[in-house]
């Protein structure tokens, strides 16, 4: 305990000290201080979610340790996505700040935050229960570390990205910053027949032993603008002639200032800068501001972009759109759903104002931080940074496909307002069941309504024509009716998840995506261990769907599901969940290597999350990894391959913060077929797999 106190203060080493406050907690449920000190860290750090076991024991031992305790098991709930559960919380601290309204400890949380937190909750219902029809992608390992990777910018052809990272391999100072990371550097990666390169350092004069970051690249690719954090922060750039880039300068002009200068983008045709700073003048917190070039080609007539762009809180991240009217920008305010969110507005010349600005959606905003969100030219595909389930660790760089384009995306929800809450009622099931569980109900579906066929025995024009003694009329052609072309309905993928043993229903984290595209499929959780998808597609379709619940075996499973189509469809399947037992055994199916080696393919990191994850939630269990392979080959090649390949995921989980002391990794090379090595798709195929088993 005291060296992790001392890692704190001493070194910032945040992530180490979680690390060591974790491992403190699960070995002493009862030590009250450890326990909130890793769900403090938890917060401050990745795994927000994860904070709430370890807040919720300080709660039951000592509910007076913290005044703002309740407060911060409702932020963890948030964070991960149980957003019901986090109101419940919040409403727990409302109630004991109204009971204790003249204390002024610095643990006091003001109502205004805890109202804001219970609108953003609101609005984060409406919108996981509504997702856009995003593809969310890692970019891959060619780009993505270990480590945090972020703030990506391309060039207009998509040809070349220049990013930020904290990664150690290639980096110009190989020593370590205060929080006992590598210090920041720039790499850069081009694309060739559809294909990125390995990204590479971008090297002196961009880079220098400290702290580097960039922050936009022009269309063209020849200005990069990077900041500098030289006291307050300014914003320089560096331009590439021939390949080579000059050394860093700083802006031209009246942009920096004495406060802090934190992101830029620049227009398509150079003339004109959107920048982020906390300069006075502006709303609140970081406002954005525009500046355009003058006849010297230095940066002047800076101008607040108003209030409805700005915000009283911080507002930052633009990103100026090729059409020079569309800017995409971050914000810790509007209708958000949990930290910075991105949103859009337009400018409109003619009245010289700027639209309301449109919160993106789910998922691309999530009850964390989107930020540094930028766009391609015809507005398909954009980027940015997350911290996601398949990631490689820490922030990961993502793209984002738009079917139909970012023009035409529209919010589908209506705001909700801040009102008071209702009594305070815990919600069901309780909060132990539910604790991982981030699926919260979502509104009744609302079933397709047919539109009304027109019926030709009920209109004048079914009426014979009137003959006339005397004249004939010609015979009138009845009115061709055209066919009613019938709505697509979705069809409904029902979930159940059932114990194995006892076959009862169990609540769970359950979701769906798009095994290639990780498009998320719409959830109603119908309760009693019944999940309902409405899957939309109208073609057959691989998706990848997961199972977590505490102290069970994950599930994470590949299914193909038919096509959405004119007749009402339900289709049903069960889940028999697991529990962590001693010898129990799962194989990792989406475990991907490269051909005849031990490294992972982009693929593998949603599985080796979940197995990290699993680990987490239960730090008593101890594992054994073992590799496997088919019959091809020596049998001293497979023995050495297979044990290769356990060992790799037993790094990947230390890596993360796993103790190496619960892991233990051996390779059986061919000795354990699972099928006949006759077939490869039936047989050797099975056969190379990596597997854990509970040893404890």
């Amino acid at each position: 305990m005291e060296v992790a106190e001392g890692m704190i203060a001493e070194t910032k080493a945040i992530d180490d000290a979680r690390g060591l406050m974790v491992t403190a907690a699960d070995l002493d449920t009862t030590f009250i201080k450890a326990n909130f000190e890793a769900g403090r860290l938890q917060l401050l750090t990745i795994g927000k979610d994860l904070a709430v076991k370890y807040l919720k024991r300080v709660m039951r031992q000592d509910p007076a340790y913290r005044f703002d305790i309740e407060y911060l098991i409702g932020r963890s709930y948030q964070y991960g996505e149980n957003f019901d559960m986090a109101i419940y919380y919040y409403n727990l601290y409302k109630d004991k700040l109204s009971k204790k309204s003249n204390y002024q400890g610095k643990d006091k949380i003001d109502l205004a935050v805890v109202d804001r937190a219970i609108y953003e909750c609101q609005n984060g219902k409406q919108f996981v229960s509504n997702p856009q029809n995003f593809s969310i992608v890692n970019i891959g390992r060619e780009i993505n570390s270990e480590f945090e990777d972020y703030a990506p910018v391309f060039n207009e052809t998509e040809d070349e990205v220049v990013f930020t990272t904290r990664r150690r391999d290639d980096n110009l100072n190989q020593n370590v910053f205060d929080d006992n990371k590598p210090w920041e550097d720039i790499f850069f990666s081009t694309k060739k027949d559809g294909k990125w390169s390995f990204a590479k350092n971008i090297g002196e004069p961009v880079n220098t032993p400290y702290h580097d970051s960039n922050l936009s690249l022009s269309a063209d690719g020849n200005t990069l603008f990077i900041f500098k954090d030289d006291g307050g922060g300014d914003i320089y750039f560096s331009e590439r002639t021939n390949g080579v880039w000059s050394p860093p300068a700083p802006l031209p002009g009246i942009i920096n200032s004495s406060f802090e200068e934190k992101s830029i983008s620049m227009s398509a045709d150079e003339k004109t800068l959107y920048f982020s700073s906390n300069r006075p003048g502006g709303y609140g917190g970081l406002d954005i501001y525009r500046a355009t070039k003058d006849s010297k080609g230095a940066w002047s007539n800076v101008k607040n972009l108003g209030p409805k762009i700005n915000t009283e809180v911080d507002d930052d991240g633009p990103f100026i759109d090729y059409d020079g009217t569309t800017l995409y920008f971050s914000s810790r305010g509007r209708r958000g759903m949990g930290g910075f969110d991105v949103f859009r507005a337009t400018f409109d010349p003619a009245s010289n104002e700027w639209s309301e600005p449109e919160n993106l959606g789910y998922p691309i905003n999530t009850p964390d931080d989107d930020v540094f969100f930028v766009a391609s030219k015809d507005g398909k595909r954009a980027y940015y940074s997350s911290v996601r389930e398949d990631g490689m660790g820490y922030l990961d760089i993502y793209m984002i496909t738009i079917p139909d384009g970012l023009k035409n995306l529209a919010s589908k929800t209506t705001p909700t307002p801040v009102k008071e809450p209702d009594p305070i009622k815990e919600p069901t099931p309780d909060p132990v069941t539910v604790a991982r569980n981030d699926q919260t109900k979502e509104p009744t579906t609302v079933e397709p309504v047919t539109p009304p066929v027109n019926d030709p025995t009920k209109t004048d024009a079914t009426k014979q024509p009137t003959k006339e003694p005397v004249k004939t009329e010609p015979v009138k052609t009845e009115p061709k009716v055209a066919p009613v072309k019938k709505e697509t309905i979705p069809l409904k993928y029902e979930v159940t998840i059932v114990d194995s043993d006892s076959k009862t229903p169990v609540n769970a984290k359950v979701k769906l995506v798009g095994a290639k595209d990780n498009v998320i499929v719409p959830l109603t959780n119908n309760g009693n261990g019944v999940y309902t998808f409405s899957v939309k597609s109208q073609q057959p379709k691989d998706y990848r769907l997961s199972v977590d619940a505490d102290g069970y075996i994950f599930v994470n499973q590949n299914v193909r599901i038919a096509g959405a189509s004119t007749d009402e469809k339900t289709v049903g399947r069960t889940i028999e969940l697991r529990k962590i037992s001693i010898g129990a055994t799962s194989i990792l199916r989406n475990l991907y290597f490269d051909f005849d080696k031990a490294t992972f393919q982009t693929e593998s990191y949603t599985e080796l999350n979940k197995l990290e994850a699993m680990m987490r939630s239960n730090p008593d269990m101890q594992i054994e990894i073992g590799g496997h392979a088919d019959a091809v080959g020596t049998k001293a090649y497979n023995l050495f391959l297979s044990r290769k390949r356990a060992e790799a995921v037993k790094d990947y989980l230390t890596k993360k913060g796993v103790d190496a002391r619960r892991i233990k990794a051996t390779g059986y090379g061919k000795s354990r077929p699972l099928a006949s090595n006759d077939d490869e798709e039936e047989g050797r195929e099975l056969n190379r797999r990596v597997e854990f088993t509970v040893l404890k």
